[in-house]
């Protein structure tokens, strides 16, 4: 059975009239409530971190080294040190988020932080290092994107869905940077850095058939008759872009102290 990955970005900008009086938003520093408990991996588990309506917030079957990864909007190549169990014990997270708005992307992660460091005692400390990467860039003949029609206050959303043979990723109001980070963060074997200079945010949809190098290796890689191109092709062909591997320098993350989380 193919576990179903997701990974969801979320932006939020709030906008006034200069005459009009706006409620200040609030501060997102911390969750009200937050239950961490060990993933159950004899049941069949996918990993995403998503918002429950607009106060829960859910990460399931996450390591704490992918935690770190999500929270700090790095690789996990990028991130070493600590015990061994940092990569291998899997948490399910739920926690209540404070007042009557939903949380951004940005705020989210900041309160994860928090948790981070208060339940498993986190302290880590970077190191500059030269690094293999991806930069994202655009391929000759131009982008193949469309600009979103959608509401400047709609958040954008990228979420990859695992099927037999392929996966398939819905951009929505979504920027370069947001699509990068996401190849970074939980799709792609190395760091990748947008090259494109595109600043607009676009609507867009990538077919393309998994290999060994996506996803930690967790998804099978597609049957050579796959009805998918590779990701390369697939972003290059459908998207009008490309990515380059190169070498360049990459602030990466040393874990000095984890410990597991006590009983809630």
């Amino acid at each position: 059975m193919i576990k179903h990955l997701a990974a969801l970005a979320s932006l939020l900008f709030v906008t006034g009239l200069s005459a009009q009086t706006t409620t200040p938003r609030p501060k997102f520093d911390t969750f009200d409530v937050a239950t961490i408990k060990a993933t159950d991996m004899n049941a069949e588990r996918g990993r995403f971190i998503i918002m429950k309506g607009p106060h829960r917030w859910v990460a399931q079957a996450y390591t704490l080294k992918l935690m770190i990864a999500a929270a700090y909007d790095l690789n996990p190549r990028t991130i070493s040190g600590g015990p061994p169990w940092v990569e291998s014990d899997h948490y399910d997270i739920e926690a209540i988020t404070p007042s009557d708005i939903q949380p951004n992307h940005d705020e989210q992660m900041a309160m994860l932080r928090k948790l981070l460091a208060e339940r498993f005692s986190l302290t880590f400390h970077r190191e500059p290092k030269d690094f293999s990467i991806y930069e994202l860039q655009i391929a000759k003949g131009g982008p193949k994107l469309t600009p979103s029609t959608a509401p400047a206050d709609d958040p954008p959303k990228l979420i990859s869905i695992v099927y037999p043979q392929k996966i398939h990723l819905p951009a929505h109001n979504a920027t370069m940077h947001d699509f990068v980070s996401m190849m970074q963060r939980a799709m792609l074997d190395r760091p990748v850095v947008d090259k494109t200079g595109l600043t607009v945010r676009y609507d867009f949809d990538l077919e393309w058939a998994p290999d060994e190098t996506q996803f930690g290796g967790e998804v099978p890689v597609a049957p050579s008759d796959a009805p998918a191109a590779p990701l390369f092709t697939a972003i290059q062909e459908q998207l009008g872009l490309k990515l380059v591997a190169t070498r360049g320098p990459v602030d990466t993350l040393i874990v000095d102290r984890a410990e597991r989380p006590t009983a809630n």
